[in-house]
């Protein structure tokens, strides 16, 4: 079966203290579940993608959130616990919400054909939601592992699970 593992924004702005959007040491939970996911993927010789927020230093979202990740900084870097997968992937740099915004993700998911995408990464209600959207608005099968998704709002985590589920079509593992 071909198969795809999408891993959103697993980076050091988000998962290290000392950056503007860092999520909180409770997110760092997903680490070992996705690091075992990747496992069970390359097992099954699936293509992994890892999708890394990076903007310009004068990118539009910065008058909504505070700067971040900006292009070539440490901050934009996969988590060095994720860095041994990337070799084995490929990497996808987004400016916006969706892995599919404005990148090559679409094209190269057309290629592969897969017969289904897991998605996994942070943050559940924001990147990884639109990731899951913009899958599904393309007719993929996804698959999300609930341990293997976080956000810093815990309320807007369990409706962002809740939506992809119900509204969107993902199947959530739990």
């Amino acid at each position: 079966m071909r198969e795809a593992v999408i891993v959103v924004d697993m980076q050091r702005g988000f998962l290290e203290e000392g950056y503007p959007l860092y999520c909180g040491a409770e997110v760092r939970r997903v680490i070992e579940p996705i690091q075992l996911c990747l496992e069970a993927a390359m097992a099954r010789s699936a293509q992994l993608f890892f999708t890394a927020d990076t903007h310009d230093p004068d990118d539009k979202e910065f008058q909504m959130w505070p700067p971040h990740c900006i292009r070539g900084s440490v901050e934009a870097e996969i988590i060095p616990e994720l860095a041994p997968f990337l070799a084995r992937g490929t990497l996808i740099e987004k400016r916006r919400y969706s892995a599919f915004f404005d990148t090559d993700l679409a094209m190269r998911l057309a290629a592969l054909q897969p017969e289904q995408i897991t998605i996994c990464g942070v943050c559940t209600d924001i990147c990884v939601l639109h990731t899951v959207a913009d899958a599904r608005n393309r007719d993929y099968p996804v698959l999300v592992p609930a341990d293997c998704v976080a956000s810093f709002d815990p309320e807007a985590h369990v409706f962002a699970l809740q939506h992809m589920e119900k509204i969107l079509g993902a199947t959530i593992l739990r």
